[in-house]
């Protein structure tokens, strides 16, 4: 299995400035994206801190493993280096006062060949597109999320509400808590990372409109999704990572094959 990235962000038609970040590290096989919250400035301080330290974290805990990852320490590495990220951004902000207050989202993927684990803390969302469905793969920490697992409203209710009042983040606690997803990857798919400036402006449906109307072009299909949100509004910074699977020669880290991936 082999991969091909595209990342694409934008400051969206409203805000001043971009508060998203995006990293890629294609020969380590990671793409993570955060989307930052906090007073002038700050939620760009968040969202970089937590891309670049996970990512060259990450990159860095792969080069010791000698290329055989088992998935229980993969998980752990991934946890392991997103508190890390957390303590980094929590304590910034706790010493210096413009700071204050700041904290980001972040959703993630590591891909060992044919498998892949997701990871994710927030509203920022991952999707896959297969044989012309697309799936939403991560469930927003919100509050939103919570009203419609316990029934209080429907999911046409929930379309129709602003998402943006999460219950977790990185760097508002000194520890964070990363809900991690394994799956098995085929050949055709196509994954999706974005901030909620592109989901709070276009549905699941509107998604994958686009991203077939461009079919096999990333550069189009993170084009065509960006154009789709602004034309939509744009109220947020809109950020999107994509990751295409193709046969191809395996990847330098695989996944041991410990336990069944979910399809």
């Amino acid at each position: 299995m082999k991969y091909e990235y595209f990342t694409l962000t934008h400051v969206g038609q409203v805000r001043e400035n971009n508060e998203d970040a995006i990293g890629v590290d294609a020969a380590h096989g990671i793409a993570v994206l955060a989307d930052g919250m906090g007073g002038y400035n700050a939620g760009e301080v968040a969202s970089a801190l937590a891309v670049n330290l996970v990512t060259s974290e990450m990159a860095r805990w792969l080069q010791q493993t000698g290329g055989m990852v088992l998935p229980g320490d993969a998980l752990h590495a991934m946890k392991e280096n997103v508190n890390v990220a957390n303590q980094a951004i929590f304590e910034a902000a706790c010493m210096h006062s413009a700071y204050e207050g700041m904290g980001t989202t972040l959703v993630m993927l590591m891909q060992f060949g044919e498998r892949m684990l997701i990871g994710h803390v927030g509203d920022s969302r991952a999707y896959r597109l297969r044989d012309g469905t697309l799936t939403q793969l991560t469930r927003d920490h919100s509050v939103l999320q919570e009203q419609l697992d316990m029934g209080l409203i429907t999911p046409e209710e929930a379309a129709t509400m602003q998402r943006n009042l999460i219950t977790r983040a990185m760097g508002v606690e000194y520890a964070v808590e990363l809900e991690v997803k394994e799956l098995q990857a085929w050949p055709g798919d196509l994954y999706l990372l974005c901030s909620d400036g592109l989901t709070d402006m276009l549905s699941d449906a509107d998604i994958l409109d686009a991203l077939q109307k461009e079919d096999g072009d990333l550069p189009r299909q993170a084009s065509a999704l960006i154009e789709l949100a602004n034309a939509r509004g744009g109220r947020d910074n809109i950020s999107v990572a994509l990751i295409a699977a193709s046969e191809g020669a395996p990847g330098a880290w695989s996944l041991a094959r410990a336990h069944k991936a979910v399809s």
